[in-house]
């Protein structure tokens, strides 16, 4: 890469910046994105791609320049999953009651992946036997825009990329519409539903929803005094910036999972082959912070300011998709995908109310919640959503709703690889046939907690 690409780069990722203000700046002045809770990476990105090539041509952008910002979401991700492990604490202990709850809230939001799945690959080939020409991984972006928000749509992207799928841009865009669907209809289907619990009496402890404070409306907490920190400062800055020292370890890991990765491949095995460079880097931290922890070190790494490492890149992923969403080529698949987030919604609603209403019991509307808001947006708007319905936390959903996420996605991860492998190999049905099966695997071993452990609880009045 010569000096000139460097510039470039620099000029595109300063363009991204100034609409990644204008978002901020409009999610903090303008009711509509105030109320319907979107990040200033998604609205700076929707007005770059309203102003460039794709749509008004305003912006006369450089193609090299929008060939990056669709490739950037695809990089950005391998970061952003290695950091996950990175200063985790997996704690124990609790009441037998709380873990059923915790067990039953993981399980469910295993049941939703698999449901949605099956959802969007189903939609899949009922549109193939209506004569549309779908390519095969079409049908996964439901789960990945609605469970994974919009930072996974270069993980999306990625995952196919790796197994040769031509159609790994296209596939980008639709995860990228799918996860603003989801997020917008996830706020306002949930309102929804907090409104009809506090009117029916499902709720644990609402007679009606609780103020949402105008802090998440506006994206900023104007009282330098409320305002959080964001971590500990674990090293000098005469030595290493501390937010470089977690970037750095981060930036290791990747550049280890790629030489892991190369390593693999020379052995020339088709299922090892296959599995992305992301995954290897997870699989890496573990082992980083397990080694980190003995050498009882962990005193470096702060949780917070590692979360603001990821969250910055997750930031420039998204508004990078959002803007290069290729309209045109999205829009051919218009009618098969309104028809996967309507029925994607409708399920996801279904799914959740009936099995925490039988498996969950005690406090199940707020558990239930916090998932909904999860399966249709990001981990924070499950917060958010919990919020309004328990705006005094009193009950264990936000602890739960935690612990139960933190494994949801480390298992979910690990599988992705696998979903890519299937679909590149066997194709939609197959996919289709798998996700049927884990459903019923996820809901069997619901049953089976519920009638091991659940059914005594309840007797003894204890759920």
């Amino acid at each position: 890469m010569t000096s000139a690409d460097m510039v470039e780069l620099l000029k595109a990722l300063a363009l991204l910046s100034v609409f990644l203000l204008i978002g901020t700046f409009l999610r903090a002045k303008v009711k509509i994105f105030q109320n319907t809770f979107l990040p200033a990476s998604v609205i700076g990105g929707f007005l770059l791609l309203i102003l460039g090539p794709y749509v008004l041509n305003i912006l006369k952008l450089p193609d090299t320049w929008m060939s990056a910002y669709a490739a950037l979401p695809g990089v950005l991700i391998i970061p952003i999953v290695a950091a996950g492990p990175l200063g985790t604490k997996f704690t124990s202990g609790g009441s037998l009651a709380r873990n059923y709850r915790i067990g039953q809230m993981l399980l469910l939001m295993w049941v939703l992946t698999a449901v949605q799945l099956v959802i969007g690959f189903g939609v899949n080939l009922a549109f193939r036997g209506l004569g549309y020409d779908l390519y095969d991984a079409f049908g996964w972006e439901l789960n990945m825009g609605y469970v994974g928000g919009h930072g996974t749509a270069g993980l999306l992207a990625s995952l196919l990329k790796d197994v040769g799928d031509p159609n790994w841009e296209v596939a980008q865009g639709v995860a990228t519409t799918m996860a603003t669907i989801g997020l917008v209809g996830g706020i306002v289907i949930g309102i929804a539903l907090i409104n009809w619990a506090a009117r029916h009496n499902q709720s644990a402890c609402l007679d009606k929803p609780g103020m949402i404070p105008q802090e998440l409306k506006t994206g900023f907490v104007k009282d330098p005094a409320k305002q959080a920190s964001m971590g500990r400062e674990t090293t000098l800055s005469a030595s290493v910036d501390a937010y470089a020292f977690h970037l750095s370890l981060i930036l290791v890991v990747c550049g280890m999972a790629y030489l892991l990765q190369a390593g693999v491949k020379k052995l020339n095995n088709s299922i090892l082959s296959g599995i992305s460079v992301w995954a290897y880097a997870m699989l890496l931290m573990f082992l980083v912070w397990w080694i980190i922890q003995k050498l009882k070190l962990d005193f470096l790494v702060d949780v917070k300011v590692k979360g603001k490492v990821a969250g910055s890149m997750t930031d420039y992923a998204v508004i990078a998709a959002v803007s290069s969403l290729n309209i045109k080529a999205v829009s051919a698949y218009l009618v098969p995908m309104l028809a996967m987030a309507v029925v994607g919604m409708a399920g996801t609603v279904l799914i959740l109310i009936l099995f925490a209403r039988r498996m969950i019991k005690k406090e199940w509307f707020e558990h239930m919640i916090a998932v909904f808001g999860q399966g249709t947006g990001v981990f924070l708007t499950g917060v958010l959503l919990l919020r309004v319905c328990d705006p005094d936390n009193k009950t264990e959903a936000l602890n739960n709703y935690s612990i139960a996420y933190t494994f949801a996605g480390v298992l979910t991860q690990m599988l992705m690889p696998i979903y890519a492998t299937i679909i590149a190999t066997w194709g939609t049905a197959a996919m289709f046939g798998q996700s049927v099966a884990q459903t019923l695997v996820w809901v069997v071993c619901s049953l089976l907690l519920w009638l091991l452990v659940g059914k005594k609880l309840s007797a003894k009045d204890e759920l």
